[in-house]
């Protein structure tokens, strides 16, 4: 039994910020940002919660794999800036979806966190617990980021994107790996109530080794090789991690896709977002070999490879 990515679905917030509004808040500027990130841009949201923006991808999801709310059996919803302590968000989304057959979790992974529920919805589907998955991955960063800290402001941004996924299409998941070392947690993270904080010269060295190690290994357990991929969609990060990352698995980085430019980090939400965007542009297609990885606060990591 496959699973299969039948539609994908994305939201972004209408409000833009650019380095160029960045440089009249901090001291920083275009140029440092652009060399050192890849990143020209970022969405806000503005009057928009997590679960308005989740709710509108999961829109586009549902109506691109042409299924209806009452067909889903599960919501996992991977965010690490929920609306409320509790109730789940993934609740408040299965009310507003009217996914009435549907229970519903999040997931906290940081930005991992989508591939953390591509694993657990991928389990239940294989074991026969359910047909239909609503994968969300949606954050709203802006609330977190201490806008005085130059060093993180310039990285994150808002928005969400959402998956679902049958064991009734052409798509199969060949293989996965995830991992966590809590021992790093304060490289990066979240203060109870306050800021998100990073070091990231030394997130920087884990990230590219560890999605190195993680992405070798699927690809070794899928029983393929490096020139099989079609595709690479990574956590859109930092370009230079991605540029590093492709060079170590000796990738062209014309294979590796990035929309880092536009949004920045959306965490929990990149992968979604980026999968939809390829997509759309004709560089994703049905049958491809896609490579996905990720890591995030925990430290989370890891890496799944899917015949589109």
């Amino acid at each position: 039994m496959g699973v299969s990515i039948e539609g994908v679905g994305y939201y972004v917030p209408q409000k833009v910020l650019t380095n160029f509004d960045l440089e009249k808040m901090v001291d920083t500027s275009d140029e440092w940002i652009t060399t050192r990130t890849g990143i020209k841009e970022r969405r806000i949201a503005e009057g928009e919660s997590l679960v308005d923006m989740a709710y509108k991808a999961s829109l586009m999801a549902l109506e691109e794999s042409k299924t209806k709310p009452e067909e889903i059996d599960l919501i996992i919803l991977a965010t690490l800036t929920p609306d409320l302590s509790f109730p789940a968000s993934a609740c408040l989304l299965q009310a507003r979806l009217g996914c009435n057959k549907a229970y519903a979790f999040d997931i906290s992974a940081a930005c991992s966190g989508f591939l953390y529920g591509l694993e657990i919805a991928s389990s239940l589907i294989i074991s026969n617990r359910a047909k239909k998955v609503l994968l969300v991955g949606a954050e709203r960063l802006s609330q977190i980021v201490d806008w005085t800290d130059r060093a993180t402001c310039v990285l994150f941004g808002d928005g969400a994107g959402a998956a679902v996924l049958s064991a009734e299409g052409e798509g199969e998941l060949l293989a996965s790996a995830m991992r966590s070392d809590g021992s790093y947690w304060d490289i990066l993270y979240g203060e109870r109530c306050g800021y998100l904080r990073m070091k990231g010269k030394e997130l920087f060295k884990l990230a590219v080794r560890s999605m190195a190690e993680v992405c070798e290994e699927v690809i070794k357990r899928a029983g393929v090789s490096i020139a099989d991929i079609d595709l690479v969609v990574p956590h859109q990060a930092n370009i230079r991690i991605m540029q590093a990352l492709a060079e170590r698995l000796n990738i062209p980085m014309e294979k590796a896709y990035s929309n880092i430019h536009k949004y920045g980090n959306t965490s929990a939400a990149s992968i979604p977002i980026a999968l939809y965007e390829a997509k759309q542009e004709g560089r994703l297609k049905r049958g491809d070999l896609v490579l996905l990885t990720a890591m995030g606060g925990g430290l989370t990591w890891g890496a799944s490879l899917l015949r589109f």
